[in-house]
């Protein structure tokens, strides 16, 4: 299903939201992280898909892979530590704390019995566990039935304590809530609600820093972006990157197309109503990291004025878009791309067959489309499942392709 947002606009980035998000802010935010030994030094990969472009009908095909941006395997390696430093230097202003020794651990005894929590569906909870690992603090985290034993212990290997409830996401977010009041700890989520922004922002913020790297690369292919798929859950993600967007590019921001499963639609009937919503399906799906009943208010006013088109997709179609991206071609190296991270592809894909969806989006020969494969195979056991082959027998196939290109050109 795809639908037109009429609310969106092409004016310059309004200055109320700039006073929340900023390009200045996302800079800031990606000097801390450049020296944090969770995340790798240098951008993220942009690669051109040539072959899958012309398969599809589009001019070019643009795959910002995030499975590299960490041993955490997920963008999420850039929201959560942000909004880490950013509580503590609130909590503690008049200490002088340097925010990149914060993360190095040069202040480990002093925060020993500072403790956060959040609710995850799993790439989160691992981020803030690992900035909180480096920072020396306490965290627990909340993850609700459907979030997979692999993805808990992947968390767990970070130190946090974990809370389990039978429950689903939004359940999830409660309990951490409850908890933290009960025990006076601090939530660290993604999602904001009534009286809580300020973490959520900050966590949207740090993603400026895909953004930022996007617009540096892009500025070195044949053509500029004319169309990005963003994945959905709450609307972080997208927030934090179509802010970023419409700051630098203003009137001339590329067209945004949000992604999310047809079961976890709360971006999809926000879009409808013109308020923040919720899903109407029962949530669960494939894409764990979508798996989202309730859409995030803050992201939610950047998003009903920045987002041209709303769409959900089956969990089968993010299936088939990472196995299309882990086979790769002659001229496509193999990509792996985990259940949430395929998505954007997921959409474009069922958009292509479609002739008339396709002219409604504005999508042909002469676009030059942007997706943000926002996971590796962070649950390497469903990963192998889904596509017939492990995370790590694609990463061969994609070294034995970079090194054909490597010799081809030496």
């Amino acid at each position: 299903m795809l639908i037109t947002n009429t609310r969106a606009t092409r004016e310059t980035y309004p200055n109320d939201l700039r006073s929340i998000m900023s390009v200045a802010k996302a800079e800031q935010s990606r000097k801390w992280l450049s020296t944090w030994g969770g995340i790798y030094p240098g951008s993220t990969p942009l690669y051109a898909l040539d072959g899958l472009a012309t398969a599809l009908g589009v001019g070019q095909i643009l795959v910002k892979d995030e499975s590299v941006r960490s041993e955490l395997g997920s963008f999420k390696a850039l929201g959560a530590p942000i909004a880490l430093v950013r509580l503590i230097l609130r909590l503690w202003p008049n200490d002088g704390l340097d925010p990149q020794a914060l993360l190095s651990g040069a202040y480990k005894t002093k925060f020993s019995d500072f403790t956060v929590i959040s609710a995850t569906d799993g790439n989160h909870g691992k981020g803030l566990a690992a900035a909180a690992q480096s920072a020396g603090c306490r965290c627990v985290i909340v993850l609700h039935a459907n979030v997979s034993a692999e993805r808990e212990a992947a968390i767990a290997a970070y130190g946090a304590n974990i809370v389990r409830i039978q429950g689903n996401y939004d359940e999830s977010v409660e309990e951490a809530a409850r908890l933290a009041r009960e025990n006076a700890w601090h939530v660290v989520s993604d999602t904001s609600y009534d009286g809580y922004e300020e973490i959520p922002r900050d966590v949207m913020q740090g993603y400026g820093t895909i953004a930022a790297e996007i617009v540096e690369g892009s500025a070195r292919s044949k053509s500029p972006v004319t169309h990005v798929f963003l994945q959905g859950g709450v609307g972080g993600l997208a927030a934090g990157i179509v802010s970023y967007f419409w700051e630098t590019y203003g009137t001339r921001r590329p067209t945004a197309i949000i992604v999310e499963p047809e079961q976890a639609d709360c971006l999809f009937q926000s879009a409808l109503s013109g308020v923040a919503a919720k899903a109407t399906g029962s949530v669960d799906s494939v894409m764990a990291g979508l798996a989202c009943g309730e859409t995030s208010p803050l992201a939610w006013r950047f998003l009903v004025s920045s987002v041209d088109y709303f769409m959900t997709v089956k969990d089968e179609d993010a299936v088939q878009a990472m196995q299309v991206l882990a086979k790769g071609n002659e001229s496509d190296l193999p990509i792996v791309s985990g259940e949430s991270g395929a998505a954007g592809l997921a959409g474009l894909i069922q958009l292509m067959r479609d002739p008339k969806l396709a002219r409604q989006a504005g999508l042909d020969h002469s676009s030059t489309v942007l997706l943000i494969s926002t996971e590796g195979a962070t649950a390497p056991a469903v990963y192998e499942q889904l596509v017939g082959e492990s995370g790590l027998g694609v990463l061969a196939r994609q070294k034995e392709f970079l090194d054909r290109r490597a010799s081809h050109y030496a």
